[in-house]
């Protein structure tokens, strides 16, 4: 099966483009922000993910959100050297996936007939689709 093909039976790895607009991310020192648009309040407002601590920020245009991303970072590893603390990494660089048996045994055989590793072969199918 190819890459392709496994892509076809799963449109979750679909590729998708890096920076490309409409993903609503933006990036400040490694830590990633999902910005949203408030009608109402005619405010972008956003918050880091993939973090259990809480950082937040906003503003009225894109200037002012990533100039509100960046000074959030800054205080929040401040907040964590003043207190101490490790700031919290934006990620590790292991995730688990859990996947059909099938699938497995697929991708598994893909990755022995390149004679890489099963995470080797990930690694690049993800990095092909971003």
């Amino acid at each position: 099966m190819t890459t392709m093909a496994v892509e076809e039976r799963n449109p979750s790895l679909r590729r998708t483009a890096k920076g490309r607009s409409g993903k609503n991310l933006i990036e400040y020192r490694g830590y990633v922000g999902r910005v949203v648009f408030d009608d109402e309040a005619g405010i972008f407002h956003g918050e880091v993910i993939n973090l259990k601590d809480v950082i937040t920020f906003q503003g009225e245009c894109v200037a002012e959100l990533r100039e509100a991303l960046k000074d959030s970072v800054e205080d929040y590893l401040d907040f964590c050297k003043e207190r101490g603390e490790k700031p919290e990494k934006p990620l590790s660089g292991k995730f688990v996936v859990r996947l059909d048996p099938e699938l497995h045994q697929e991708i598994s055989k893909l990755a022995a007939m390149e004679d890489i590793s099963l995470n080797q072969w990930v690694s690049r199918v993800l990095e092909e689709s971003t």
